[in-house]
């Protein structure tokens, strides 16, 4: 049998918790997949090996990252803006801490503008897929979440799934449950839609998984054109999933 193309994929998000599983995964699969991650700082780039193939740009202009979505198969989207806890707040008074997001770091400029930067620029480039990692929570505007730093963070994420769904390119939407920093490939995954698993017992998965599912999602057509919920069984119960072809096939929805 002929050796199949390696197929190139770019991780935006790269020095992120979730996007470094993501970019370092795909480096091991390099009988299958030529990598690049995208950083937003030459540090991020450094806490990653600052290899050739990671490149610094800002998702907020797009003049910056259309060179580095030149010639690839495929994108995958792991950015995200990041509330900061506001300094001086002590457990032990009780209360909640309060957040905020840095001057140009708003979810309307990193969840919204750069993700739609990041879709506009594939689409130029004739990228085949794009999968897009976003959250659960969507359906609901009053929902925690978009009160951290007033960033209304839950908005502007979905604003830009319905951007990449109405984009014409075949696409992935995971829409995460609460992400954990625990060991991937070991729990029973659960798709859903429409925040139904937030209702449930298994609303968390680990962020290896999600990365695990973003790599997946780019070897079956049963994954394109597909937006869904992913969550996953508490270690130690289910069966781990190991069939991720059955696992897009029981996704009906398309957003």
């Amino acid at each position: 049998m002929a050796d199949l193309p390696r197929s190139t994929i770019l991780v935006t998000g790269a020095g992120g918790r979730t996007g470094q599983i993501a970019y370092r995964k795909l480096k091991e699969r390099s009988d299958q997949f030529v990598v690049r991650g995208l950083v937003r700082t030459e540090e991020s780039k450094e806490k990653i090996g600052a290899a050739d193939d990671v490149f610094v740009g800002d998702i907020r202009d797009s003049g910056s990252i259309f060179p580095v979505i030149q010639g690839i198969d495929a994108l995958i989207i792991l950015t995200s803006a990041v509330p900061k806890m506001k300094p001086g707040f002590d457990p032990s008074k009780g209360g909640r801490p309060e957040f905020y997001f840095e001057e140009g770091a708003y979810p309307e400029q990193v969840d919204w503008i750069g993700q739609k930067n990041q879709i506009d620029a594939a689409k130029a480039a004739g990228v085949k897929q794009i999968v897009l990692v976003g959250s659960m929570g969507g359906t609901n505007p009053n929902h925690p979440l978009n009160s951290l730093g007033n960033g209304n963070i839950l908005i502007w994420k979905r604003k830009a799934e319905e951007y990449l769904a109405d984009s014409g390119i075949p696409y992935t939407i995971i829409r995460a449950g609460g992400l954990l920093d625990t060991e991937g490939g070991i729990r029973e995954l659960l798709v859903g839609k429409d925040d139904e698993l937030l209702q449930s017992q298994t609303k968390t998965i680990p962020r290896a998984d999600v990365a695990e599912v973003c790599i997946q999602a780019l070897q079956y057509d049963e994954a394109k054109f597909k937006a869904f919920d992913l969550a996953s069984k508490p270690e130690g119960t289910g069966t781990p999933t190991k069939d991720f072809k059955a696992l897009f096939s029981q996704i009906t929805t398309r957003f």
